[in-house]
């Protein structure tokens, strides 16, 4: 045995998080600030104090005997349960010829305390646990510390201390993959190392335990002493009195969940669901609801971010679907939320850790509209009273998709700019539900841009030449993404993202975006052009697993691991969503079909609980890898958006309408029948053609002088912009006007520059008393009652 002293081979290796493939997410409800992930039937990264902030690698055991030694992980041989869906209690067996090993994860609701009860049965077995620290977010930098109490470690502001009821005969520090206590049973067949410290590098800490039934106790805090102060409290009041506390909590919050009724099954994974989407809200920010607690492909990168940030439209997703089965006082606590964190000139981070800080810093327009629809639904719901701030966050997010909609610098999978269906039906129904905020020149400015971005969609996002039109037989389909307008719009390119530099046509990459202008109310389920595009995706998109459909994200994609299961490592092969299949399903619903058995197939495609993944596998079984058709991937798991999808699909199936279909929404736009249309002319949004009886007004950010003509420059003018309501100026041409000719010629002079724009623009100029121009825009079609 070697003596105690400084553990060789610093600083170790490179350090990674564990896998996304969680079987359970728990934390208590209580003052405790602490949520445990569990992959593998061990414990995985704990978060704390707050849900954006993991602090630990894992917590594992490896069991030992005469015959031979097991790190339980590996052998990947167990069952977990919970006593109910809605109780995240995780009980786990694992079993072997050798052994027998139960235990049971509970988080303390009173302090920042993660007790695991264990018992271990077997002839001439002993129980070592296994801690990775990774303090403060990161596996570097750690400080491990082996006593004869407790195994500790530090860094930084944060620290943590795992103590055993029962105690420890042997405890020892290593840095990973050199001194570690795996490679010294790695290398020794047993125990025979005991360094008393690792500092500075990747770090781990392996103890026997004395006694092979007992309790730990994993506390953190912001020095060692507070650790150990919270885990002996912890002990001292025993399992039993805070296992009791635990269930009594989160019992009174299952006992207040409205959930639809439904087949058992489905009605256990909405419960559970509920469950995971509360899980993830923290309490050091209340209302920050993150994505998913878990880094997707963890084991093969140290990422700081990972899926534990918040995104103002995952938190949306979830606020709409908490909402949906009765829980009014956490979707009022996510728009307080985001209140908070809106960014001064109306927009939200592309996402932040829960404290409000950014982390990456693009910009999606759909996270700026969809917390006016969450704060809409709930004026809807009369569930607005009380709240301060919210009317000015609305007037500040509407002017600023007003600004700078409807090109998106980014797309809802955060990788192309343009104009997605997906992103300009939520900031055209953002806009008219905004517009009830606001006074009446600027209400009615809204409601014309709005109305007028609707006319548009197709003009943006559908195209009648793509090659997918012969091929499948249809006049033409929604694009993934529209390229921007004013440069080649669909006639260009859409760059690949994750493959390596790639692109393609934009009219040759389709998606299932084009589903919310249904699900919004926009367009009809039964509009040809839906109808065609969903034959067309049907076909590219969709994926028929052994346990159900889910679907691509769009033709080309290259997030998901490699075809021989590598994990995603920049590149890969997009995977099939559950998520998506939620999505189709909604658009089944809207038809008049029977969803219910698309639910079925989302509680099929989960983990070992029912936790749903981002991604399941689409290829062939790769049991080495432990990829299954149908089954998750290393992706995120769970998402906590499609856990929101899934109770959302639910409660839409007994009302039968969507959760975001705003009332204020269909009442605006079966009203617009009978009432002009102002098509918004803009130097970002420019168009070739007007359609019949269409004002139009033609927008800069400042004042300029409107130098018009028609048909090659006859009958000149010069008008004066006015200005407009945000801060724009405007000449407006009214449709009697625009009869004097079949092509509108203009210019632009602005005023503040004293200069020419430096270019003419032509408008073709339809007439209800003339055939429409070649190529000219088909009149939308009718909106959906």
């Amino acid at each position: 045995m070697t003596d105690r002293r400084r553990a060789p081979g610093a600083p170790g290796i490179r350090p990674t998080w564990t896998s996304s493939a969680k079987d359970m997410v728990t934390t208590a409800l209580g003052i405790s600030r602490v949520w445990v992930t569990l992959g593998y039937g061990i414990i995985n990264e704990i978060y704390a104090p707050e849900t954006g902030l993991p602090q630990i690698r894992d917590l594992g055991f490896i069991v030992a005997g005469a015959s031979g030694w097991w790190e339980v992980k590996r052998v990947n041989n167990y069952r977990i349960s919970l006593p109910e869906p809605y109780l995240p209690l995780p009980h786990i067996v694992h079993q072997s010829d050798h052994y027998r090993l139960v235990l049971e994860v509970l988080p303390d609701p009173r302090r920042d305390v993660v007790l695991v009860s264990f018992r271990l049965i077997g002839e001439g077995v002993k129980l070592y646990a296994l801690l990775a620290p990774h303090l403060g977010n990161s596996g570097e930098h750690n400080n491990a510390l082996a006593g004869d109490e407790d195994l500790a470690a530090w860094r930084g502001g944060a620290a943590l201390s795992l103590l055993s009821s029962t105690g420890f005969s042997r405890t020892s520090a290593g840095y990973v993959g050199t001194s570690d206590g795996w490679q010294d049973f790695a290398q020794n067949g047993r125990m025979t190392w005991t360094y008393a410290e690792a500092l500075d590098g990747n770090v781990a800490l392996l103890g026997e335990l004395k006694e092979n039934h007992g309790t730990l106790a994993l506390a953190l805090s912001q020095d060692i002493i507070g650790a150990r102060t919270k885990a002996r409290s912890s002990l001292s009041e025993g399992y039993a009195s805070i296992r009791q506390r635990f269930v009594a909590g989160w019992e009174d919050w299952g006992k207040r969940l409205e959930i639809p009724e439904a087949p058992a099954d489905i009605r256990r994974e909405a419960y559970l669901s509920a469950a995971v989407l509360k899980v993830h809200q923290d309490r050091s920010y209340p209302g920050s609801i993150v994505a998913s607690l878990s880094v997707p492909w963890g084991n093969s990168n140290d990422t700081s971010g990972g899926y534990h940030l918040v995104w103002s439209r995952d938190c949306v997703e979830a606020g709409l679907a908490l909402l949906g089965v009765g829980q009014v006082d956490d979707a009022r606590s996510m728009l307080s939320y985001l209140v908070a964190i809106q960014n001064a000139d109306g927009g939200w981070p592309q996402n932040c850790f829960p404290d409000g800080k950014p982390f990456w810093t693009g910009i999606q327009l759909d996270e700026v509209a969809f917390p006016v629809i969450l704060a809409a639904k709930l004026a809807e719901e009369d569930a607005l009273d009380g709240l301060s701030g919210v009317d000015e966050m609305i007037r500040r997010a509407a002017r600023y998709i007003l600004r700078n909609g409807p090109i998106s610098p980014q797309d809802r999978w955060e990788e192309n700019s343009g104009i997605s269906p997906f992103t300009l039906a939520v900031e055209i129904v953002a806009l008219i539900a905004a517009a009830q905020w606001f006074e009446a020149e600027e209400r009615d400015y809204m409601l014309s841009l709005a109305d007028c971005w609707n006319e548009r969609i197709e003009e943006w996002t559908y195209t009648t030449d793509g090659p997918l039109a012969a091929q499948f037989g249809v006049d033409g389909y929604y694009v993934r993404i529209g390229p921007d307008p004013a440069r080649c719009g669909l006639r260009g390119r859409a760059a690949i993202a994750n493959r390596s530099g790639e692109s393609a046509p934009a009219v040759a990459i389709v998606g299932m975006e084009y589903l919310h202008l249904v699900r919004l109310g926009l367009r009809s389920p039964n509009d040809r052009r839906i109808q065609d595009t969903c034959k067309i995706t049907e076909a590219l998109l969709k994926v028929e697993t052994p346990l159900g459909i889910a679907y691509h994200r769009y033709n080309g994609d290259g997030y998901g691991e490699h075809a021989d299961g590598r994990p995603f490592d920049g590149s890969g092969i997009g995977r099939a969503w559950p998520l998506l299949t939620g999505e189709h399903a909604h658009f089944e619903l809207q038809l008049g079909h029977d969803p219910m058995r698309y639910l079925r197939m989302m509680t099929r495609m989960t983990g070992p609980t029912g936790l749903i993944p981002e991604q399941v596998w689409d290829g062939p079984p790769l049991p080495d890898r432990l990829l299954e058709p149908g089954k998750p991937t290393g992706s995120a798991m769970p998402l906590v958006w499609a856990h929101a999808e899934f109770l959302k699909l639910l409660r839409a199936c007994q009302e039968k309408r969507p959760l975001e279909m705003l009332s204020g929404v269909q009442d605006h736009l079966r009203g617009k029948a009978g009432r002009p249309v102002t098509w918004h002319w803009r130097s970002e949004t420019p168009f070739e053609a007007l359609p019949a009886d269409r004002d139009l007004l033609v927008e800069g950010e400042g004042p300029f002088l409107l130098h018009f003509g028609f048909d090659g420059w006859q009958d000149i003018q010069d008008h004066m912009s006015a200005p407009l309501p945000f801060g724009r100026h405007g000449v407006r041409l009214t449709k009697d006007e625009l009869a004097r000719g079949g092509i509108l010629d203009f210019s632009r002079y602005f005023i503040d520059e004293k200069r020419w724009e430096g270019g003419d623009h032509h408008v073709r100029l339809a007439s209800a008393q003339r055939p429409r121009a070649a190529g000219a825009l088909r009149e939308p079609a009718e909106t959906e009652a």
